[in-house]
């Protein structure tokens, strides 16, 4: 396989109400699809991050210059190229999850397209179908947020999780728990939000029977996750702290966890993301999939990754409607609190023209042969940390 062209495509689109977090307060998605075009086939990919380093430390613009810059270059240079060789060519680039894991999974779909493969059999699915979760924000009164989260039973969700934070965690759990029962699945985020002196606070949510808590310690503390997690008898499940296989194997190992939710950009794409699914399913540690907010073009590829045999509880991989108002691609839609795996060729979804041109602020080209060619052929230059490759990266932009 070799590839053409790749396009970056800057997007951005208003959510159908603010999703507030611990570290902040979402009103729409701004971020950039990759499309990668090779001699076979083309192939997209959705950025996971934000404009911000806010939730991690990669952000939109530092992502743009990693793949322009540092990525791509090591990419091209690659001889008959396939998605399996992306991470180790980009091994020696330290960090840079998020960029690596849009780039990878662009080739990744391209791959599978021509080869008439879906995502889903590639990773080995074993479902046409996952149960569907939704995430819950932070709200500013209690009255809010029990409207919202009937809302969303009546929509046909299966497990409800709730963003919490200091000040915010108790009431709203007593509340839900109060209005919609016992019998309803229900677990709480922190995102980072708590430490370890919290543990006695923390233990008063074990009197409400949540499936887990979530990330409630920073990202880099294992060892609090660990100490926390013999003091509470609510399941401890990891996010940020998990960025590859080996993470999740030394959680498990320290006892850091019970549970472990794989964003696939967090790991470095979806590769990763079925390593680290083989290694908690080996273990015996039931894992889920989270979301970021994507569009129709991320959601269908994690619909593909939450198929494996590993995935025994809902995700966060909500229907389209649950953000937007219109989606990129055609919408995934709530069947009975289900929704469908994509069989088609690749990840099974691309962008609409319409909604695409809508939605579009800028696009530019990182990366043309034909272009690249040229410019190698005037100059007589070639790149000094990359001798092997004949091209180098073109910067086409569009209009900001």
């Amino acid at each position: 396989m070799r590839i053409d062209l790749v396009e970056l495509i800057r997007i951005r689109m208003p959510l159908v109400r603010p999703f507030r977090t611990s570290y902040g307060v979402d009103a729409e998605r701004d971020t950039f699809l990759l499309r990668v075009v090779t001699d076979s086939a083309e192939g997209w990919a959705e950025f996971a991050g934000d404009p911000e380093p806010l939730y991690c430390p990669e952000f939109t613009a530092g992502a743009e210059l990693a793949l322009q810059d540092h990525l791509l270059p090591r990419v091209v240079a690659l001889q008959q190229l396939t998605a399996a060789k992306v991470a180790p060519a980009l091994a020696g680039v330290k960090g840079n999850h998020l960029a690596k894991a849009v780039l990878e999974t662009a080739i990744l779909d391209a791959e599978l397209r021509g080869h008439a493969m879906s995502l889903a059999a590639y990773l080995g699915a074993v479902r046409d179908r996952v149960p569907a979760g939704v995430s819950v924000g932070i709200m500013d009164t209690i009255a809010e947020l029990l409207e919202a989260v009937a809302a969303y039973l009546a929509d046909g969700y299966v497990r409800v999780k709730l963003k919490i934070q200091p000040g915010w965690d108790i009431e709203p759990v007593v509340a839900v728990r109060q209005e919609f029962g016992d019998d309803l699945p229900l677990q709480v985020d922190a995102n980072t939000a708590y430490s370890l002196a919290d543990a006695e606070h923390l233990r008063r949510l074990d009197d409400f029977g949540l499936v887990q808590i979530e990330q409630p310690l920073a990202d880099d503390d294992l060892r609090g996750h660990a100490e926390l997690g013999r003091l509470l008898s609510t399941p401890i499940c990891l996010d940020e702290s998990i960025k590859s296989a080996r993470d999740a194997a030394a959680a498990i190992a320290m006892r850091a966890c019970r549970i472990v939710n794989i964003k696939p950009a967090r790991v470095g794409g979806y590769l990763e993301a079925r390593r680290v699914h083989d290694a908690c399913l080996a273990h015996g540690v039931p894992v889920w999939c989270g979301g970021m907010l994507e569009t129709g073009v991320g959601r269908g590829a994690n619909l593909a990754l939450a198929a494996l045999p590993g995935f025994a509880l809902p995700g966060d991989v909500s229907a389209s409607g649950r953000y937007y108002a219109e989606d990129l691609t055609s919408p995934f839609e709530l069947d009975h609190g289900f929704l469908p795996v994509p069989q088609e060729p690749g990840t099974g979804v691309s962008p609409l023209p319409g909604p695409l041109s809508r939605h579009t602020v800028s696009r530019r080209e990182l990366y043309a042969r034909r272009r690249s060619v040229a410019f190698a052929t005037d100059t007589g230059s070639q790149s000094p940390s990359h001798p092997a490759q004949p091209m180098t990266p073109v910067i086409n932009a569009g209009h900001q």
